[in-house]
C-alpha cells in the first residue's frame, strides 16, 4: 500500500501542476495583447478592448427610467480591427446600473459589426472578468489548503481534472453529433471515478461511495428520462437552446442534452451526499465495533436522513436564487401562479429540482446498504480485500472487529 500511495501522491502533484498550468495560459491569454481570442456572435464578431479615454458624459430617459450614459473611444485589441480605434455608447441602447461606469485603460469586450454603407462600427459589450474571477479563484484555493491541508489539494486536482473532462469530452463529442445521453453519462462517471479516488483514495469507504453513487444516477437517469417525457419537456425551454440550434452545424437533441445535464447536475450533489454517508457507517462502527447490521444501519440512516433534508432545501433554495429576476417579473404581471408552472423554463427547474431530490433520496439507503455491507463483512473478503485497499483513512480490515458484535 505504500507504493500505492507513493503513486497516488505523484498523480496528484501532477495534476496540481496541471492546474498551475492551466490558470497560467488563461491570465497569459488574457494579458497577450495579440493572443487569437474571436468570438463570434450573429452580425460581427466580439474582441477586447481597451478604453482610451471618454469622450461624453450624460443622461438619457429610456422608457420612464433616467440613467446615466458615457461615449467612449476603445482601441481594439485583437482580430482583424487590431489597433483600429472605435467610439462605442454605454448606456444609451441598453439599461445599466448607475454606479458602473468605464474608465480610461479598462479592458472591455465589444463587438464590431460592418455596416450596410461601408465600413465598420463596435458595440458595448461586457466587461472582462478574468482578472477578478482568478484573484477569487486564488483565495478559495488558499483558504481550501488553510483549512482542509493535503486533502484540500487533493479535492482542487479532482475540481480541475473534473473540468478537463468536461471541456475535453463532454462538449466536444456532443459538438461532434454523438448522443448527448450517453456523452453525458460516461462523462459524469469518469468525473466521479476522478473526484472520489484522489480526494478519498482506494478504500472500501470510497468503492462504497462509487458504487452508491452509480446506482442513484442510474435511477436518476430513469426518473428524469421518466418525466421529461411525462410533463412534455422539449429542451426549448431557454434562448440558449434556440442560438444552440441555430449556431450547430448539425442536429442537435435539445431533449439529451438536457436530460445529460440533469444527470450532471444532480453528480455534483450525490457525491457530497453519498461520501458522507459512507463515512458516517465506517465511523460509527469505528467507535463501537460490536454493532451488528440492523443497529448500525439505523444509526447512520439517521443521519442519511437529516442529511437529505438539509441537501434538497439547499436545492430548492438555490434554484430559486437563480430563478428569482424571473419570479419576480412573473409577479409584476399579475398572471395566475398556475400558469407560471406551465412555462417550460419554470417547469424544467421544478423536474430537475424534484428528480435530482428523488436520486439523492435513494443514495442514502443504498449507499448505507452497500457500506454497511462492506464495513461488518471486510475480513471475508479475504485476497479481494487486500486489492481492494483498506477499510478508511487510519484503519484496517481488520480493526473494526476488534470487539464482539451486539445490536439488533
Amino acid at each position: 500500500m505504500k507504493k500505492f500511495e507513493l503513486w497516488l501522491r505523484l498523480l496528484v502533484l501532477a495534476g496540481l501542476a496541471l492546474l498551475a498550468v492551466v490558470l497560467f495560459l488563461i491570465w497569459r491569454q488574457q494579458t497577450t495583447p495579440d493572443a487569437p481570442a474571436e468570438l463570434t456572435t450573429y452580425g460581427g464578431s466580439t474582441y477586447r478592448a481597451e478604453v482610451v479615454e471618454i469622450v461624453e458624459e450624460g443622461q438619457v430617459n429610456l422608457g420612464d427610467r433616467l440613467q446615466p450614459y458615457q461615449i467612449a473611444r476603445v482601441n481594439i485589441l485583437e482580430g482583424p480591427y487590431q489597433g483600429q480605434r472605435f467610439e462605442i455608447d454605454y448606456g444609451q441602447r441598453q439599461v445599466r446600473p448607475a454606479e458602473l461606469r468605464l474608465n480610461p485603460g479598462e479592458r472591455i469586450l465589444v463587438t464590431v459589426t460592418s455596416r450596410p454603407e461601408g465600413g465598420a462600427a463596435a458595440y458595448f459589450t461586457d466587461f472582462i472578468r478574468t482578472p477578478s474571477l482568478l484573484w477569487l479563484l486564488g483565495v478559495f484555493i488558499v483558504v481550501s489548503i488553510l483549512i482542509s491541508g493535503w486533502k484540500a489539494v487533493r479535492g482542487l486536482v479532482g475540481m480541475a481534472l473534473s473540468f478537463g473532462v468536461i471541456l475535453g469530452y463532454i462538449l466536444p463529442q456532443i459538438l461532434a453529433g454523438n448522443d448527448p445521453v450517453l456523452v453525458s453519462v460516461t462523462g459524469s462517471f469518469a468525473v466521479m471515478l476522478l473526484t472520489l479516488y484522489i480526494v478519498y483514495g482506494w478504500t472500501l469507504k470510497t468503492h462504497a461511495a462509487v458504487v452508491g453513487t452509480l446506482l442513484a444516477l442510474v435511477i436518476t437517469g430513469l426518473l428524469a428520462n421518466y418525466f421529461m417525457n411525462f410533463t412534455r419537456l422539449t429542451g426549448f425551454g431557454s434562448e440558449d437552446a434556440l442560438f444552440l440550434i441555430q449556431q450547430a452545424n448539425f442536429q442537435i437533441n435539445l431533449r439529451g442534452i438536457l436530460l445529460g445535464g440533469f444527470l450532471i447536475g444532480a453528480l455534483g450533489v450525490l457525491d457530497d451526499l453519498v461520501i458522507t454517508q459512507a463515512s458516517v457507517v465506517f465511523e460509527l462502527l469505528d467507535a463501537d465495533p460490536r454493532l451488528r447490521f440492523r443497529s448500525l444501519y439505523d444509526r447512520a440512516m439517521s443521519v442519511g436522513r437529516d442529511h437529505v433534508a438539509a441537501t434538497v432545501n439547499t436545492l430548492v433554495l438555490a434554484y430559486t436564487g437563480v430563478a428569482l429576476p424571473m419570479l419576480l417579473l412573473f409577479t409584476l404581471s399579475g398572471q395566475a401562479l398556475g400558469n407560471l408552472f406551465n412555462l417550460e423554463f419554470v417547469a424544467e427547474e421544478v423536474v430537475r429540482t424534484l428528480v435530482g431530490s428523488l436520486g439523492l433520496m435513494a443514495a442514502v439507503p443504498l449507499t448505507t446498504l452497500i457500506s454497511c455491507g462492506l464495513a461488518l463483512h471486510s475480513e471475508r473478503l479475504g485476497r479481494l480485500g487486500r486489492l481492494l485497499g483498506p477499510v478508511g483513512a487510519g484503519h484496517s480490515h481488520d480493526g473494526l472487529h476488534g470487539e464482539e458484535q451486539v445490536g439488533g
